[in-house]
């Protein structure tokens, strides 16, 4: 089912992966609309914070060799999450951060997203046209406006970049995060 945590991760995780399968060896050096990052970098995000996140479980996972294979590093990291939020076997997250949550929960509300969110920036470093869908873009804007300066004083997100009053919902969330809609890699 798609309306559960793991159903969720299963649909995130399988728009990234086709993202990461597209990608040639010559295309993880390219450049990625987060400042100072990579296309590699992007997939190192989102393969070791929640690797270690996951720590707060009891979840330890094996180190996973990235910059040798990012495709099949990303794929035994997807399997690994996705075993986890199948059967979260009653596991509790504990985090100074986020408080206890199960651990299934912890993974579809900080760490699902995140791949979503990322898979705009990895699109974008790619060359292709991403799709974050635009009725979550609008619902992630609207969720996170009220809580815009949290948000920002996390360092998690760059100021917002102005976009036009008629800018797609998906061109306002990622100029929302930080992102600049009309960003492309050089070359």
């Amino acid at each position: 089912m798609l309306d559960d945590p793991a159903g969720r991760h299963a649909r995130d995780a399988a728009r990234f992966t086709a993202l990461v399968e597209s990608a040639s060896a010559r295309d993880w050096s390219r450049p990625s609309p987060v400042p100072a990052w990579t296309a590699l970098d992007v997939v190192k995000h989102l393969i070791e914070w929640p690797r270690d996140f996951l720590k707060g479980a009891g979840v330890e996972l094996d180190p996973l060799d990235i910059d040798t294979d990012p495709a099949a590093a990303w794929k035994r990291h997807v399997a690994d999450v996705q075993a986890i939020v199948d059967d979260p076997a009653g596991r509790v997250l504990s985090n100074p951060n986020t408080g206890d949550k199960p651990v299934d929960e912890a993974i579809d509300q900080f760490y699902t997203v995140d791949i979503w969110a990322h898979s705009w920036d990895l699109a974008k470093a790619l060359g292709r046209v991403p799709d974050l869908g635009e009725e979550r873009c609008r619902a992630a804007v609207e969720a996170m406006a009220p809580i815009e300066r949290i948000l920002r004083d996390s360092g998690q997100f760059g100021p917002a970049v102005p976009v036009a009053a008629d800018a797609s919902a998906q061109d306002r969330f990622a100029a929302f995060i930080g992102r600049d809609p009309a960003w492309r890699p050089e070359g």
